[in-house]
């Protein structure tokens, strides 16, 4: 890959930013000139109307085409500083006049910004040893629900070469209904069991491998389960559920719609009595008074009801739960307890 190939492999020309950078157009192509190392080096920089940038670099003194900056064991401090120089104008360019793209490819390029449309997430690039790699993260759970990956095309079908990039997800036990499906290979360095890879190519359209992120995503979408205080003194919390399944309550910021809300009623009755599924956040809400103060709602679903006794403080402790203050996530032990008794 050449310099040029991969300063600007992940991004999108801008042409209307090339005249004001300093670019003159030239028929289809734009030009851009300077010299650099106090005038003795001119870099003459070439873009076509697609985005494709092509570069020469000339020895002024000698007036000449100079390329041993381009031998890929060409040793020297001065051939180094050439190209140390050359690059830089080229990063200028492709920061002032270029848009970046996260990934190589249409299709990939295409379904992240389908998943940034539908779940409002991004690709996280998290290792400096592979900075072509990106993951998608669920908000939620901050689990993983998909990777695109680049590699070459013989780790995943042998005998084949050429750099490709891949979708990973994960299906569980879905896995041995699409894993025979054109276009769907085992699951390259994920496990096999779990997840499946999808080579970018167009050989699967983009509806058909979104289906397929949805599946992921909802093996990802692990809901929260949280512990909230009432006070009765404040708020006739306990006849609250008579009229309605639902009512508006306050909101901690992490709680998201789909989450687990266990109710805990202080004292008289210092036990969980109520619980509810969040079926809206992050709703205005302005309130207050000397007690409380509200500025985020949601609203609540009653699920179940809990008897006095079922779940006591006195019992809650068992599960490593010491005090109640403010909302707070349970415990890995109290969850499999509270869903056990389901």
């Amino acid at each position: 890959m050449s310099i040029e190939e991969n300063i600007f492999k992940r991004k999108v020309l801008n042409t209307e930013k090339l005249i004001p950078f300093g670019f003159t157009k030239e028929g289809k192509t734009y030009v851009y000139s300077k010299k650099f190392m106090n005038d003795s080096f001119r870099a003459d920089v070439i873009i076509n109307q697609e985005g494709n940038v092509e570069g020469k670099v000339y020895d002024l003194d000698l007036n000449e085409e100079y390329t041993n900056f381009r031998i890929e064991d060409a040793i020297g401090e001065f051939v180094n500083t050439v190209k140390e120089e050359y690059i830089k104008i080229l990063k200028d360019i492709a920061e002032n006049c270029f848009e970046e793209e996260y990934f190589i490819y249409e299709q990939s390029n295409r379904i992240t910004k389908l998943i940034k449309e539908k779940y409002n997430v991004s690709p996280e690039f998290l290792w400096e040893k592979f900075p072509n790699h990106g993951v998608f993260r669920n908000s939620r759970s901050t689990k993983w629900f998909g990777a695109i990956l680049n590699i070459d095309k013989s780790k995943i079908i042998s005998n084949a070469k050429g750099e490709i990039e891949l979708l990973n997800v994960k299906l569980d036990d879905q896995v041995e209904k699409y894993i025979n499906k054109e276009g769907i290979y085992p699951a390259y360095h994920f496990s096999k069991k779990n997840w499946i890879s999808i080579i970018l190519d167009d050989t699967l359209s983009d509806k058909e491998i979104m289906k397929l992120i949805e599946i992921s995503y909802e093996n990802s979408n692990i809901k929260g389960e949280w512990l909230i205080p009432a006070n009765p003194k404040y708020y006739d919390i306990m006849n609250a559920f008579n009229n309605t399944d639902i009512i508006t309550w306050k909101q901690s910021n992490k709680i998201m719609k789909g989450d687990i809300i266990y109710l805990y009623i202080a004292e008289p009755y210092s036990a969980i009595m109520f619980k509810c599924e969040a079926i809206e956040t992050g709703i205005p809400y302005e309130f207050k008074n000397k007690n409380l103060c509200i500025k985020q709602a949601m609203k609540i679903r009653l699920i179940k009801r809990y008897n006095q006794n079922e779940w006591t403080f006195k019992k809650l402790k068992e599960y490593g739960i010491k005090a109640i203050r403010s909302p707070r996530s349970i415990t890995n032990k109290l969850s499999k307890a509270l869903n056990k008794e389901e």
